[in-house]
């Protein structure tokens, strides 16, 4: 234990641990594998445990990670669609940019927002955006916002498991990021169930 609160101390003390998480958010845009929310999750928890870093400096990194992520797969659906590669064709993919894009009709800014807390839905809607040339303007104001909301939500969680669970900071970066990736599952299955009794209600 204590050897991992060395390193966890070592991390938080490193002049390149923000932009290491930067980067994970950032790819989070795009690889849906990417931990980016138990990065800021475990940073926001490093920066209450450790206080090498103060808890909006993780907020405001995050969120501009965020939001260049976003953005950027928005550039991509508007620049080459969303049919060009084999990925885009899958039956998972095109039934998420189908989803999105029926939904950016009807509602686009809180699609748009509420699609951010939701790891492959905001890959749809982002590229599915894109494609539908939503106004850039529009976009970029509601990616920015949604990118904030997120990121200040993800390390608060982090602050507060820090705040109130005993046992130093490696207990309080593992059991923060156990309930990233729990609130993360309860979303995803809670998104199936909705889907599946839409679907039966459509038979």
């Amino acid at each position: 234990m204590d050897g991992v609160d060395t390193w966890l101390q070592a991390i938080a003390a490193s002049p390149w641990a923000l932009v290491g998480m930067a980067a994970l958010v950032f790819a989070d845009a795009f690889l849906v594998v990417v931990p980016g929310e138990a990065a800021v999750t475990a940073f926001g928890a490093l920066a209450v445990s450790h206080e090498a870093f103060p808890l909006a400096s993780v907020v405001l990194v995050s969120a501009a990670a965020a939001f260049a992520g976003d953005a950027c797969c928005y550039v991509v659906g508007r620049t080459v669609g969303v049919e060009r590669w084999a990925w885009m064709r899958g039956p998972r993919v095109r039934g998420a940019l189908e989803w999105a894009g029926a939904r950016l009709e009807r509602n686009a800014a809180v699609v748009l927002f509420t699609a951010r807390f939701v790891p492959f839905a905001r890959l749809a809607v982002n590229l599915a955006a894109g494609a539908a040339r939503v106004n850039p303007v529009r976009y970029l104001g509601v990616a920015a916002l949604a990118a904030l909301a997120w990121a200040a939500y993800q390390a608060v969680v982090g602050a507060v498991v820090a705040a109130v669970v005993p046992g130093g900071p490696v207990v309080a970066v593992v059991v923060s990021i156990v309930v990233a990736v729990g609130i993360g599952v309860g979303i995803d299955l809670m998104l199936a169930r909705h889907a599946r009794r839409r679907a039966a209600a459509q038979r």
